[in-house]
């Protein structure tokens, strides 16, 4: 019985860690154009976000990772367009701000490029 224990302990260690490692490797491009609708693409600053953030869960959570979710999640209509920003990224540089620390864009003209 210990020895069957002892088996499972391991195999969970190392499946622990094998998922930390792939993980680790596919950290995404350094930068990707996010779909911005009608006031135009988003230039997004993937590595700089990583380095600050470190948990991929606070947006990966809320979006895939996978090229324009953004874009497909608007066309199911999973996610409202005008909201994917200002619930997500500005939320948090206003926090940011409000805590004293450098910070992304605050309004919609300074990401959004025609």
């Amino acid at each position: 019985m210990r020895r069957n224990i002892a088996i499972v302990t391991l195999a969970a260690i190392l499946l622990a860690a094998l998922v930390t490692i792939v993980a680790a490797a596919n950290t995404g491009p350094a930068s990707i154009n996010i779909f911005g609708g009608e006031s135009g693409k988003v230039p997004f600053p993937h590595a700089q976000h990583q380095d600050r953030i470190k948990d991929c869960i606070v947006c990966h959570g809320v979006f895939p990772q996978e090229t324009d979710a953004i874009k497909k999640m608007k066309a199911q209509g999973t996610i409202k367009p005008k909201k994917v920003m200002n619930l997500q990224c500005i939320k948090c540089h206003k926090e940011e701000k409000r805590a004293g620390k450098p910070h992304g864009p605050l309004t919609c003209k300074n990401c959004h490029v025609k």
